[in-house]
């Protein structure tokens, strides 16, 4: 049928599963992102009893991809145990990536394209790729191409120590040579953040996702893996005094506020999720824990915007086309790159000048209930491996939603390249 004659149809939230997110150069530090990510598949598809079966699509990503290791959503298929007909395809939107495998999968569901699919995302940033300096690159091609000794000699003729020294993938922004921390410096400062607002988000983070382990949220989300039960991150004896002890990590300065303990930190992880048609779920005896129901992406102008704002406008943009308020939601994950990204993005939607001027609307859209901020902890306190981040947002989401019996549940995520992906979620 042709995609102008399809009705849509529900997206279902099945569950997820996910390996426990490791600090990068400990329990993962010898781990590819291919087998990080072939974990958690392969999780999600034991949980479920997939053996052997074929789904419609998997959509897999990850951010910084090691060069040995290429055309992982397909491998990790093939290492999972589903049947080797199912197909694979990769996907990428820096922290968002996850969430955009999730979207990806739920518009062929909500097409009619495919009935059932697995999305998800890894990272394995202790296995990060080092490479050969372009002039020591282009010494060993030309040498490797020649054809007589003299011809290989003159290759490497004129070659400096500089040369020889490794480089990695540059984690600064291309446009402004700036990290991420760094950029987010600059918006805590422009919002008048303070460093206690900042902790104070930290700690709650750590607190809820300590609760949740205490009371089993956990309990069918995180398989282990390598011999690791639990996330490596979450310090239940952290506390406000702790927190406020550590020294500024961007900005020494001396204005600085941002530390190691009110950032995320860089972490090694895999996630993923079971997404599929409501007919599909109700054929399989599957419980739908919740159903996706609508999302939307932004960009801003880093040159003229804080890099990490950008949720604030797509958030803006979804809830008007939902006809909703943004306190009408019952739970509210907000990827905590960093705290004094959440509360800029925070205090942009209660700010009436901003909301005016940039959102473009009659007023602010006013404050949201923290109780209901992260409630089972957020990426300060679980971690944050780039390309897994989005689908434990959707996961843990969507049993909050199945748990409650009803409601809804706003999901925002922030990304590097100032970008921004966000998403309902609801459960009738």
């Amino acid at each position: 049928m042709p995609i102008h004659q399809r009705q849509t149809k529900r997206v279902a939230i099945l569950g997820g599963a996910r390996i426990p997110f490791c600090r990068q150069n400990t329990a993962y530090a010898n781990q590819s992102l291919l087998e990080l990510m072939s974990a958690a598949v392969k999780a999600l598809v034991d949980r479920f009893g997939l053996q052997g079966q074929v789904l419609g699509d998997v959509a897999l990503g990850g951010v910084f991809y090691h060069p040995a290791v290429w055309n992982i959503a397909r491998e990790a298929v093939l290492a999972s145990g589903l049947a080797p007909e199912t197909p694979a395809i990769g996907n990428d939107r820096a922290c968002a990536t996850s969430l955009e495998t999730c979207i990806s999968i739920a518009n062929k569901i909500a097409m009619g394209q495919i009935e059932v699919g697995i999305a998800g995302g890894a990272e394995a940033l202790s296995d990060f790729a080092v490479f050969y300096r372009p002039g020591l690159s282009r010494r060993m091609v030309q040498s490797a191409q020649a054809k007589s000794l003299t011809h290989k000699l003159k290759a490497w003729k004129g070659l400096r120590l500089s040369d020889l020294k490794p480089a990695t993938a540059p984690s600064v922004e291309r446009t402004t040579g700036k990290t991420m921390g760094e950029h987010c410096e600059m918006m805590v400062k422009q919002w008048q953040i303070s460093r206690e607002e900042q902790d104070v988000i930290a700690l709650r983070s750590h607190q809820n996702a300590d609760q949740a382990y205490k009371r089993g949220f956990y309990k069918d989300l995180i398989f282990p893996h390598l011999g690791v039960e639990r996330d490596n991150i979450v310090r239940a004896d952290t506390s406000i005094e702790k927190l406020s002890k550590l020294k500024p990590s961007f900005d020494r300065s001396g204005t600085g506020t941002l530390t190691a303990g009110n950032s995320s930190p860089l972490t090694d992880g895999a996630s993923a999720v079971l997404l599929s048609s409501e007919e599909w779920a109700k054929e399989n005896n599957r419980e739908i824990l919740a159903y996706l129901t609508e999302y939307e992406v932004a960009a801003v102008d880093i040159q003229k915007e804080g890099l990490l704002m950008a949720p604030a406008y797509a958030v803006s943009r979804m809830i008007a086309r939902e006809k909703t308020k943004l306190q009408d939601f019952d739970f509210y994950d907000i990827h905590e790159a960093f705290a004094g990204q959440v509360a800029c993005t925070l205090k942009a939607w209660e700010t009436e000048k901003f909301c005016k001027q940039n959102l473009k609307l009659s007023g602010a859209l006013g404050s949201i209930d923290r109780e209901k901020l992260n409630v089972v902890g957020g990426s300060v306190a679980l971690g944050h491996p780039f390309g897994a981040t989005g689908a434990r947002m959707v996961a843990s989401l969507a049993k909050l939603l199945q748990e409650r019996g009803a409601g809804k549940g706003l999901l925002s995520i922030c990304t590097g390249g100032g970008m921004g992906t966000v998403a309902i979620l609801e459960r009738p």
